[in-house]
């Protein structure tokens, strides 16, 4: 089997069965793979579980540091969408984990269209900041521990029709001053406001 069909017998894998490789199964895959295929398989897995994978035993031991990027998406009305994510009971922000060779601009596009169905375009994007340090820690309900970077953005003209994948349980607009407490990304919230009041 080709190096190009056994990357794309992993893409045909439903996600739990690529969560499910071995360690011993991902080194007899990686060893015969050129560094730009091992690129293709991180992206086809999604880097944080890739990484996770390599670790083998220790995969969910070790504190891994992410880069991601995330979206204040405001409507007409001023108010901020916010996601009920299925994992956990907390509400947070669209956005998620950069992929091997992908800018912040391209992660924030590509996980809005992913979690929320709605399109924007890069010019239509605002860079807030980059969000980093201890309030970016996030400790996940299978034991994983990362402590993310975040490139947050303000999206103010998208379109579309609001939907939502399996990763959340809902969405909806809220009113700053109306938040839920059971917030994902309070500091990343904490810094719009700030940001909004300039």
């Amino acid at each position: 089997m080709s190096n190009k069909e056994v990357i794309n017998r992993i893409r045909n894998l439903s996600t739990q069965e690529q969560r499910n490789l071995s360690y011993e199964e991902l080194v007899k895959i990686i060893e015969p793979l050129s560094a730009d295929e091992i690129i293709e398989l991180s992206n086809v897995i999604g880097y944080p579980v890739f990484t996770r994978l390599c670790m083998g035993s220790l995969k969910h031991r070790f504190v891994l540091l992410q880069d991601g990027a995330a979206a204040i998406i405001v409507n007409e009305k001023g108010q901020i969408l916010l996601q009920s994510r299925a994992d956990r009971d907390k509400w947070g922000l669209p956005g998620g984990c950069q992929e091997l060779g992908e800018r912040f601009q391209d992660t924030v596009i590509r996980e809005i269209k992913e979690e929320t169905n709605l399109d924007v375009n890069e010019e239509d994007l605002e860079l807030i900041d980059i969000v980093s340090g201890s309030s970016r820690r996030n400790d996940y309900p299978n034991g994983d521990v990362v402590i993310n970077n975040t490139a947050l953005y303000c999206v103010r003209k998208y379109s579309g029709e609001l939907r939502w994948d399996n990763e959340s349980k809902n969405m909806k607009f809220f009113d700053l001053n109306e938040l839920p407490e059971n917030q994902n990304d309070p500091d990343l919230i904490k810094v719009y406001m700030k940001h909004s009041k300039m």
